[in-house]
């Protein structure tokens, strides 16, 4: 593989063209909006400095880099011809079968369709392709540049040749692909969302605050984030958005969303990307800040 296109430049699309590039590979990213992918690259910029002053890489790699990544606002003759295409747009299901109809039309055969989705089936994504074998889940972990796992999961139909050239494909990246099967939440969501979700029950029904939740969990479990901040760094919506997905997928009612989490959410308080969630949010504030209705 040599050509990626990644469909979506929010945090994860950006994060995942981030290190396709980093490694070599010439990638396409799209997105609807020149604004949003004019903010990707000037992320993507910051970032790669950042790794530079850490050492990690030298600013002739930062370089290159950079100019492995051609941008657009739709599926091109160009972007079309990726060897992989990623998408990694907002975890919604019709958006994503929307997408992969488009993607399934535009690629070559030999393509493989992947998705970053959190907890949406790959099987259901897959069925409205004309090559299921070749869809596949490749949910990188936030932030993409810095954290190692890859959740690589395979549908009803995809081929072990695709899993096989997806796990391959992550170890290039120096990731760590975990291979898992698809069900609601995969690995990763089917235990970290009812551990974030009953963390907010806690602070519901008065258990303590959220300092004090976040505190035990990260003295006495040794986490190095506590469960709401943790939720503010996802984002509360995608938090909300996932466990409806594990409550429908299971009809079991340990996956029902607190009802503080819908109201936080339906409020448009989302976390740090709407500067307020469980804490609160500002540029150039590092310091965690307890959101005012929480403070006791």
């Amino acid at each position: 593989m040599n050509h990626i296109t990644v469909i979506g430049s929010g945090t994860m699309g950006n994060g995942i063209a981030h290190v396709f590039a980093q490694y070599g590979y010439q990638v396409s990213l799209v997105d609807v909006s020149k604004e949003a992918l004019k903010k990707a690259m000037t992320t993507i910029d910051k970032n790669l400095s950042r790794q530079v002053e850490k050492g990690i890489i030298s600013e002739e790699t930062k370089g290159k880099a950079l100019s492995n990544i051609s941008t657009f606002t739709t599926i091109n003759e160009e972007a079309a011809q990726a060897d992989l295409i990623a998408e990694a747009a907002s975890e919604n299901f019709e958006l994503k079968l929307k997408l992969f109809k488009e993607m399934d039309e535009a690629a070559k055969p030999s393509a493989i369709l992947a998705t970053n989705t959190s907890s949406i089936s790959i099987t259901k994504i897959a069925s409205v392709t004309k090559r299921p074998d070749k869809v596949i889940g490749m949910h990188f972990m936030n932030p993409v540049p810095v954290m190692k796992l890859i959740e690589v999961i395979r549908g009803y139909s995809t081929s072990d040749e695709t899993t096989e050239a997806v796990m391959a494909l992550s170890k290039k990246l120096e990731k760590i692909p975990v291979e898992v099967n698809d069900y609601p939440g995969f690995v990763a969501n089917r235990i970290l969302m009812p551990m974030i979700n009953e963390a907010v029950y806690s602070l519901y029904e008065g258990v303590a605050g959220v300092y004090e939740i976040d505190m035990v969990m990260k003295l006495g479990m040794a986490h190095p984030m506590g469960p709401l901040q943790l939720a503010d760094f996802i984002g509360l919506d995608v938090c909300l958005s996932i466990l409806k997905v594990l409550h429908d997928g299971f009809g079991n009612p340990k996956y029902a969303p607190c009802p503080l989490l819908v109201n936080m959410v339906q409020a448009g308080h989302k976390g740090v990307k709407s500067g307020s969630g469980f804490y609160q949010y500002q540029p150039g504030i590092k310091e965690l800040v307890v959101a005012d209705r929480f403070k006791r």
